[in-house]
């Protein structure tokens, strides 16, 4: 069974941190959707300026959790930060939890998974200048290249991407976990 995976993103996301899993997941045989807030093409941020527009395949309300296999958030700094304002968003996010599938996140996204409320009593990491915010969120922050817990995959930053890839495509071929939660 073909496995299918959501890619949720907007405008500033961090370009290689959406390209290389999506790449990588392909590359696997999954059907990677890139999902956003409207249709047409999002704006990557690259490093230090604006990089490639990525056209969007699914809107978030044309989606839900039940139609894919696991959720991927990229990072940059705008991106999550525009994400964790829409409630539709948090309860997409959420659902994944709630239905026990694989959900990874790498440097900023963990913003968005703060204010959907699912990293407490987590382990996790993130771009080292949000450790406080994962901190006072509830979730125990380390300062490694992947870390899993539960089907829940988070690295820091761009640097982290091989062994990011690696993680969530050996955590989506594992399926659900039991004990994944929010």
């Amino acid at each position: 069974m073909e496995k299918r995976i959501a890619i949720l993103a907007t405008n500033g996301f961090e370009e290689s941190e959406l390209a290389s899993p999506k790449e990588a997941m392909e590359k696997e045989g999954f059907k990677v959707d890139i999902v956003s807030l409207e249709k047409g093409t999002i704006k990557s941020w690259d490093k230090d300026d604006w990089g490639k527009d990525f056209e969007v395949d699914k809107t978030l309300d044309e989606v839900s959790a039940k139609d894919y296999n696991a959720l991927v958030l990229p990072g940059g700094v705008i991106n999550p930060d525009k994400l964790r304002r829409e409630e539709s968003v948090l309860i997409f996010v959420r659902d994944f939890f709630k239905q026990k599938k694989p959900v990874a996140a790498i440097c900023h996204a963990a913003w968005t998974l703060i204010s959907a409320d699912v990293v407490k009593g987590r382990t996790m990491t993130s771009f080292h200048s949000i450790r406080k915010d994962v901190e006072n969120a509830g979730a125990l922050w380390v300062d490694e290249a992947v870390v899993v817990d539960e089907a829940f995959v988070t690295s820091r930053n761009p640097d982290d991407l091989p062994a990011f890839n690696a993680k969530v495509i050996e955590e989506i071929k594992e399926g659900k976990h039991d004990l994944q939660h929010a």
